[in-house]
Formats: C-alpha cells, sequence, structure tokens
C-alpha cells in the first residue's frame, strides 16, 4: 500500500472529473487527467489537416476539459497557475501510465458494465498497492470490484466528492467488504489534511448518505408543494435560511445541481427500493416534463426560475408548474414568517415557523416532518451513526443543522407527541431513546445518541471549537464587540462577536487589551473567530451615521483607535498571528496586514475595498501593503519603488479581491513565509501551532523603521494612470478623487524621491485624506448604498 499520494490520475473528464484534477491541483498534485479518443474530427481540426490518430485530437477531450477549467464560474482552480500540474490524456493510450500514480479515481459515464470494462484495464496496468476508487453517485462499490484482483479489491473503495470539489466539503468515502483498513484509514487521513475534506464513512447503499435523504427531502417538498397549493416562490422563501438551509432553498438549489443531474439521482434510489419509499423518489410529470423541454436550470437558462431583461433591468421569474408558463415571484407571507426573522437564535427561529397555526407554519411542519422520519428510518442502513448523517448533510447541502440536530431544535418529545397524534410511525429505535428518559439526540455538541447511550464522536485533534471552549469557562475577558479566550499551550485565541464580525471601538479595546494580557501571560495570540466570515471591514453604519451629524472629531478618534491598535498588533512583543476565512474586506485586511504571520484558509478572499464605498484604507492599510510588498522582494534585489507604489495602488483603487488565499499570495496580501489551511477546519489549530513555533523560536517584533517613499513624481505617475482611466470614461469625477487622495498617500506627500519618512507621518496623511473623503456627499451616497443593497454604487 501507498503511504503518501504523490501523483494522481483522473479517468474521466467530464464536469466532475476535471473538476476533481482541479481540486488536486489546488493541493499541489500532479494529475494525469485521461478521456475516450473522440470518433470524428472537428472542423478545425479538418482544416489543419489532422486526422483520428494524431496525438492533439486523441486527448481533444480531456484537452478541451482543462481549458474550460479557466472559465468555470465558480471558479474550480484557487489560481490560474495551477492548471500547469494537470497533464492531459486518452483512455487508450495512456492507460499504461497509471503505474506512475500512487492513486487511480474513476470518473466515467454512471454505467455499471462501463465502469466493470475500465476497472478490468485498470487492473492490468496499475502498479501493485496503488489506491483505486470510483467517484459514482450511486451504483454499487461492491458490484464494480467484482472479478478484480485481490490486490485490486483490498485497494478499492468508493470516493464520492460533492459538486464542486473544491467548495463543498463532503467526501463520502465507501469501502467495499474487502476494502483494508489501512487502505480505508489513509484515504481518510488524506481526504481531511490534504484535501481539506469533511470525511464520512457511507455504507455501500443506493447514494449513499446526503443525496439519500437530501433527494428525499427536495421530493418530498415538491410533493407537499403539488398537494397543499404553494407556488415555487412560497416554498423556496420559507425553505431556506428561515429553516437553517442556503439561500438557494428549495428549488433554485435544483436549478444549480441541474435538472437531469437530480432526476438521475432520484432514477438511482427509484430502482433500487420498494413501497412508499419507492413512490417518494418518483418525480412528478411536470418536472419530466420540465428534461424535456430542456428546463434543466442554470446550464440552459431556464429552469424553476427564468432571468427576463426589462426595461427596468432583470427580473427574475417563477414557474408555474400547472401552465408551465413563467410568472413574477411569489413570496410566503404570514405572522410566523415575520417572527421567525426577529427570533434570536436558530432554533427559536425553526420553532417559530415549524409550530405555527398559519400557511408557512402548515408548509414547514409538512416537509420536516417526513424528512426527519426518513432520517431516522434509513440512518443505520446508510451510516454508522446519526452523528455522521448530519455531518453529511452539513458538509454536502450546505443545512446548518443536520436532521437529528434539527429534532433536538424543535423537541424531540414534543415534536414525536404530535407525529403519532398525526397518524405517523415514528422509528422504534427513537420511542426506545424517549423511554429511557434520554430526550435528546446529543448530549453535547460531540456527545451523540448510539444503541442506549451516549458516546463521543470521533473529532480530528486539528480541530479546536472556540464554542466549547467558551462553555468550558476559557474565556479571559469579554466585551460586546470580541472574547478573548485560552486555547490551551499558553496562546489565546481573539474572537469578534460583532455582527457580521464588523469593527468597532468594542472590539479596538479588545484588541488593544488582549495584546497587554498576551504580552504578560501568554506565548503569543491568534486573531480567529467561526462565523461564516472572518471579518467585512469597519462599522460602516456607524461611520456614516457620524458623518451625516457632521461628527469628525468622533471619526477622527476612531481612525485613530484603529491605526493604535494595527501598531500594538504590529509591534507586540509576542507573536500575533492572524487566521482570516472567507470574507476578509477592508478593516479585516487591514487586522491582518500587520500580524506576525498569517495562517490563512484557502477560501479567503482578502482585499482593501474601501474604494467601493468612496473611501481609502483608514487603519494603515496603505502603508502595511506598501510595506508588505518591498519586504517581499528578494534580498539584495534592487528596488524599484515607483513599481511597488504602482502595483499597490491599482490593488487598492481598483478594490481588487482574492478569489482564494493563493491569489491572495499574488496580490501581495499574503507573503511567501505566510501559511494556507486547505481544511477549514483546521485554521485555528495550524494558527497556534505557528504561534507556538514563531514563540519557541524567539520571537522579536519588528524594528521601527523609516520608510522609503516615491514622493511627488511619483505622485504625478500614478496619478497620470488615473486620469487616463477617467477620460476614456472607466473611471468618474469622484473615483478620481479618490484616486488623487490614494496616490498622495502612497507616494508619501510633497516630499522628493527616495526620501525617508517615518509610520506616523504616512498614518497622519492616510488619516487625513479618508476624513476628507468621509465628509464627501458622493462618499456618503455610497456608503448609504452599500448598506441598503449591499453593493458597490459608482457616482
Amino acid at each position: 500500500m501507498v503511504n503518501r499520494i504523490e501523483k494522481v490520475a483522473v479517468l474521466g473528464s467530464g464536469i466532475m472529473g476535471s473538476s476533481i484534477a482541479a481540486h488536486l491541483a489546488n493541493v499541489g498534485i500532479p494529475t494525469l487527467l485521461l478521456d475516450i479518443p473522440p470518433k470524428e474530427l472537428h472542423k478545425e481540426e479538418e482544416k489543419r489537416g489532422l486526422s483520428l490518430d494524431d496525438k492533439v485530437v486523441r486527448n481533444r477531450l480531456a484537452t478541451e476539459a482543462i481549458k474550460k477549467l479557466k472559465k468555470q464560474k465558480p471558479a474550480p482552480l484557487a489560481k490560474k497557475g495551477n492548471i500547469d500540474l494537470i497533464q492531459p490524456g486518452n483512455l487508450e493510450d495512456d492507460m499504461k501510465r497509471i503505474a506512475e500514480v500512487d492513486w487511480i479515481i474513476e470518473v466515467v459515464v454512471e454505467n455499471l458494465e462501463i465502469k466493470k470494462k475500465v476497472f478490468t484495464q485498470v487492473d492490468e496496468y496499475r502498479k501493485k498497492g496503488s489506491i483505486v476508487s470510483s467517484n459514482t453517485s450511486g451504483i454499487s462499490i461492491e458490484a464494480m470490484a467484482e472479478d478484480r484482483s485481490d490486490d485490486f479489491k483490498r485497494h478499492f473503495l468508493g470516493t464520492h466528492f460533492f459538486n464542486p470539489p473544491r467548495y463543498l466539503k463532503l467526501l463520502e468515502i465507501i469501502p467495499t467488504k474487502s476494502t483494508s483498513p489501512e487502505v480505508f484509514q489513509f484515504m481518510r487521513s488524506f481526504g481531511e489534511n490534504i484535501l481539506g475534506k469533511g470525511v464520512v464513512e457511507a455504507k455501500d447503499t443506493p447514494n449513499f448518505i446526503a443525496n439519500r435523504i437530501g433527494t428525499y427531502g427536495l421530493l418530498v417538498t415538491v410533493r407537499e408543494m403539488l398537494q397543499r397549493g404553494y407556488t415555487v416562490g412560497e416554498v423556496d422563501s420559507v425553505t431556506g435560511p428561515a429553516i437553517g438551509r442556503p439561500k438557494s432553498a428549495t428549488f433554485r438549489t435544483l436549478d444549480v445541481v441541474g435538472l437531469d443531474t437530480f432526476l438521475h439521482v432520484a432514477k438511482n434510489v427509484y430502482d433500487k427500493v420498494n413501497g412508499e419509499e419507492k413512490e417518494v423518489f418518483n418525480p412528478p410529470a411536470f418536472m419530466k416534463q420540465m428534461a424535456e423541454n430542456n428546463m434543466l436550470g442554470s446550464k440552459t437558462g431556464k429552469g424553476f426560475y427564468f432571468k427576463k431583461k426589462t426595461d427596468k433591468g432583470s427580473e427574475i421569474l417563477e414557474l408555474n408548474f400547472e401552465t408551465m408558463e413563467y410568472e413574477p415571484r411569489r413570496k410566503l407571507k404570514a405572522p410566523s414568517v415575520q417572527r421567525s426573522k426577529q427570533a434570536k437564535t436558530k432554533q427559536d427561529k425553526l420553532k417559530a415557523l415549524i409550530y405555527a397555526d398559519d400557511r408557512a407554519g402548515e408548509l414547514v411542519w409538512s416537509i420536516l416532518k417526513p424528512a426527519l422520519l426518513y432520517s431516522a428510518e434509513v440512518c443505520h442502513e446508510v451510516a454508522d451513526s446519526i452523528h455522521s448523517v448530519d455531518l453529511a448533510m452539513k458538509w454536502g447541502f450546505g443545512w446548518e443543522m443536520g436532521p437529528f440536530e434539527t429534532w433536538d431544535a424543535i423537541g424531540v418529545e414534543k415534536s414525536v407527541k404530535r407525529m403519532e397524534e398525526e397518524g405517523e410511525e415514528v422509528p422504534l429505535w427513537v420511542k426506545e431513546m424517549l423511554d429511557k428518559g434520554l430526550t435528546h439526540f446529543y448530549q453535547a455538541f460531540d456527545e451523540y445518541y448510539s444503541e442506549g447511550s451516549y458516546v463521543k464522536a470521533d473529532l480530528n485533534e486539528k480541530v479546536i471549537y472556540l464554542k466549547a471552549l467558551k462553555e468550558d469557562e476559557n474565556v479571559i475577558m469579554k466585551n460586546a464587540g470580541a472574547s478573548l479566550i485560552d486555547i490551551g499551550d499558553d496562546v489565546a485565541c481573539l474572537e469578534f462577536t460583532s455582527p457580521n464580525n464588523s469593527i468597532g471601538l468594542d472590539v479596538l479595546q479588545m484588541i488593544n487589551k488582549s495584546v497587554d494580557e498576551v504580552e504578560k501571560n501568554y506565548k503569543g495570540l491568534v486573531i480567529n473567530n467561526q462565523g461564516k466570515n472572518f471579518c467585512v471591514g469597519a462599522n460602516l453604519m456607524m461611520i456614516l451615521m457620524e458623518a451625516q451629524d457632521m461628527n469628525f472629531p468622533e471619526i477622527d478618534l476612531v481612525v485613530r483607535q484603529f491605526q493604535k491598535a494595527m501598531a500594538n498588533i504590529r509591534y507586540s512583543a509576542k507573536p500575533v498571528v492572524t487566521a482570516p476565512f472567507g470574507m476578509t474586506l477592508g478593516g479585516g485586511t487591514e487586522i491582518c496586514l500587520p500580524s506576525a504571520s498569517i495562517q490563512a484558509s484557502l477560501e479567503t478572499y482578502m482585499g482593501l475595498v474601501e474604494t467601493g464605498v468612496g473611501l481609502i484604507p483608514g487603519g494603515g492599510g496603505n502603508k502595511e501593503l506598501y510595506l508588505r510588498q518591498i519586504q517581499s522582494l528578494p534580498e539584495g534585489a534592487k528596488i524599484d519603488l515607483q513599481a511597488v507604489a504602482n502595483q499597490v495602488f491599482e490593488t487598492i483603487a481598483m478594490a481588487k479581491v482574492s478569489t482564494s488565499a493563493q491569489e491572495a499570495q499574488q496580490y501581495g496580501f499574503l507573503r511567501p513565509q505566510d501559511g494556507v489551511s486547505i481544511n477549514g477546519d483546521h485554521l485555528l489549530h495550524e494558527a497556534k501551532n505557528k504561534v507556538k513555533f514563531l514563540f519557541d523560536q524567539g520571537y522579536k517584533p519588528p524594528k521601527r523603521e523609516k520608510i522609503p517613499v516615491v514622493g511627488e513624481t511619483g505622485y504625478a505617475t500614478m496619478l497620470l494612470g488615473a486620469k487616463q482611466m477617467h477620460l476614456s470614461g472607466y473611471a468618474s469625477d469622484h473615483d478620481l478623487k479618490i484616486a488623487e487622495k490614494l496616490a498622495f498617500v502612497l507616494a508619501g506627500g510633497r516630499v522628493p524621491k527616495g526620501s525617508l519618512v517615518d509610520e506616523k507621518y504616512l498614518l497622519d496623511i492616510e488619516r487625513e485624506a479618508f476624513l476628507s473623503l468621509v465628509g464627501e456627499p458622493k462618499t456618503q451616497q455610497r456608503m448609504q448604498h452599500m448598506l441598503a443593497k449591499g453593493k458597490p454604487l459608482r457616482n
């Protein structure tokens, strides 16, 4: 058996195969992508005088799939350069090359006989001990391995990725009866630690875990819509965040997945089950008609929704499944919807809907009740534990709570009583649990019910749960905006808790207090949280309100406090490591830049985006990004200050945001020595280890040194580019005004080129520029528009 995977072959270059190859490239693994040779020439190939025997033609399918990776959205590649790690080939000429690889992933058409033919060849050419897996979404893993060699069977299993593989966390691993336990454990570890996946062991049953339960839930929702007279839009308005599901809710999700794909997954189960379950997995006639009419969703431009262009802009219409025509969207209006929005916890939001005596309550109960019962019925058929089922649904379908966590949230006793009053048959094991006086599926986040008692979940040691630490009284200090938590090994973590993790005076105060506390009593500090995003910037509402009240001294105070807090991070005697993830915008990026080191999640979207609201960074971000670019240059290299200033000017003026941590390195937000965590759940652990490493290496903070600037001539150079964009119509008058302020700050003001200036001077002119812009009516318009619409205004 292999003990490390250095090279992979992916057999099949469709959307799924090429996307898996892209994710392997994202984590630095060279990958061979193979597909069948084409049977006909393209017209372009004929013009070039090529034949079906030419290598370029025979590799065409894989080559074209690789090219498409650069254009797909969301982007399968964390940075475009990763594509160089994927090499095209074909299944006839290059099958012998699988002897070079450590893992072979089959992603060909969902047909058992075709898969078995491919595996016959794989068994012939693979090296002994190499791992072989299938990415099937529903075909029996056992059946695929029939008639194969013993070594093949020991090293064979299912590895079911969810699409898109870069973004969806779930990886279902399905061992066969012959799979070596060592192979399974190795792939589990590899999936979690190298691929960054949430790995769940699934049993070899139709559609495994997530697709089995998720497809059932979606079809039950369609059934209840038809029987109870709801519309597509009404259903989606209460089956998204209101019940802890993604914003795409039910029918928008189907449009994104593709109706053809969904119907195929449903048929997988329909063909293999009986009775009432079989009927649920038989989609209604209107969905089959949609497929016949090529109304497949996003891929064909029409599905359950259709975006229509009108004189007033784009309008999204919903499908009337009775007439098969598109109509204006409707939302479900009921008192419980409003009560749910006002509730503070996710449990209270759900209870406000599910127990309501109105149209919204009726719909939500009619959808959730069968989904919960079905999850309990099939749980032990598809997985080893309720915990595995919950994780699969959260990681694969984006549910905020799995089915058993949802059941706990609404009250198991109360809901079971109602189910039985309505004539439902509750699975025996659930009633036995209640008979024992155990009224929850979970006793704690890591203790779940199993065969009569609560057992501890098998958690990866690299996962640190801040919520659990806080419950165990590890909070050192806190205020309304942040908490300082002892995370063990003499390391503290500063967690933002403000709405959207925005930065206000309370957060700045906690940064200063945390640095003081850590300097006295800890090895170092991690700045991290486990919310949806790391930080979306400063409290824009607060700044706008003060600006509209002409309270500029108060804004000046806030900016000074921000700059002071960032200086405390930079010059802390103990190492401060920031661990960003998700949206890390504006002030969120400014917090990261002065830290001793950054450990970023792969999915980190960094950017100094203040120009989008008519401002420039005010917390030292201009200076810090400029310094980073200079310090990242090779030692002894001649520094072209103008080139550095131009690059930083362009990055900030255009509000560039990285689409990954790897791209953030290209923009200069991350240095080469900063780390990237592929598995976001391991981010805090890896940041903590970085703090310990820096401390053990005898960490010393940077010295306060003067900074070389480009001065007046550099200012003129930067401004020239901005004026050209203005003259070309790409920048408005106000854009030009912002660019002038930004160029002045980056140039160091009216000083000769090459002048050395101190940090305080740069921070002073940055603050002055920020204050002058915040008083501009057009800037205030941009801020107001961002707060109201969530997108920038061009004025």
